[in-house]
Formats: structure tokens, C-alpha cells, sequence
């Protein structure tokens, strides 16, 4: 191998990262995007609706936490579901291959194995599990800020200043 065509390899293979790292980017900014629209809406509507009511706590707090986490996880299949489009639209697996499927294994970080991406797109993984790991992270934060809200006014504890 000569010194050109090693520097070519080289800057081909350093093209196809900088693709997929945009093309990742880019879906992981949207799902950001999505996630910050729904926090927003969860953590506005619980302070509404813990604000209302003071009684009964253990049945309020059940009627703010099931809607909060069934809210994030509906909004897990829809990051889901727009990582599966990409997929598609990158043709980055196999003809055949349940993108769906392969979008909740990269997602979720369980990791099968069983299918793959196609070579020029096999960053993509990493990268839906990097965005998956910390959408699920932001939304635990979430959860418990509902939770600790929803108990505050429940029980009447003031917030703390400082």
C-alpha cells in the first residue's frame, strides 16, 4: 500500500464517520427536542394537578405518577419509532429487518445481536443507544421531580429556600 492510497483509505473512512456522526446527531437532536416538549407538558400538568387536590395522597399520587410514566413511555416508542424512520430512510440494515425492532435493541441497550446494521452505517447503533441511555435518564429525573412535587403539596412541606 502506498502513502496516497493509505491517506485515501484514511479520509474515506474519516468521511463515513463524520456521515454517520451528522446523520446520528441529527436524530438524536430531534429526539431531544421531542423529550423537552414532553417533560415540559408532564412536569407543567402534574404541578396542576397536584395543586389541586390535597386529599387522599396515596390515591393522587397514583393518579399523577401512572399517567407521568405512561406519558414517557408512549414518548420512548415515539424517539423509538424516529430512529426506525432514519434507519429506513438511511437504509442502514438489512432488506427485510424489523426496523422497529432493531431501533428498541439499540435504543434500549439490550444488544441481541441479532441483527445488524449494514457496514456504512454501523455507528448508528452506538449512537441510538447513547441517545436511548440518556433520554431514559432524563425522563427517571422527571419521575422523581413529579414525585417529590406531587409529595410536597400532598403533604404540605415547603419548599426548601436556598
Amino acid at each position: 500500500m502506498t502513502g496516497a492510497q493509505g491517506r485515501s483509505e484514511i479520509e474515506a473512512g474519516l468521511d463515513s464517520m463524520l456521515r454517520q456522526l451528522l446523520a446520528g446527531g441529527a436524530v438524536s437532536v430531534m429526539n431531544i427536542a421531542i423529550h423537552a416538549l414532553v417533560m415540559t407538558i408532564v412536569v407543567r400538568v402534574a404541578q396542576i394537578r397536584g395543586s389541586r387536590s390535597r386529599s387522599h395522597s396515596s390515591l393522587l399520587l397514583m393518579a399523577v405518577m401512572i399517567p407521568t410514566v405512561l406519558v414517557l413511555m408512549v414518548t420512548h416508542a415515539l424517539e423509538v419509532a424516529v430512529w426506525a424512520l432514519a434507519y429506513w430512510m438511511l437504509d442502514a440494515a438489512s432488506a427485510g429487518v424489523d426496523l422497529m425492532y432493531f431501533a428498541f435493541v439499540n435504543y434500549t441497550t439490550l444488544g441481541y445481536g441479532d441483527v445488524l446494521p449494514v457496514e456504512r452505517w454501523r455507528l448508528l447503533g452506538p449512537i441510538t443507544a447513547m441517545n436511548g441511555v440518556l433520554m431514559f435518564g432524563w425522563s427517571t429525573a422527571v419521575i422523581f421531580e413529579v414525585l417529590r412535587r406531587t409529595l410536597r403539596r400532598t403533604l404540605d412541606i415547603p419548599e426548601e429556600v436556598g
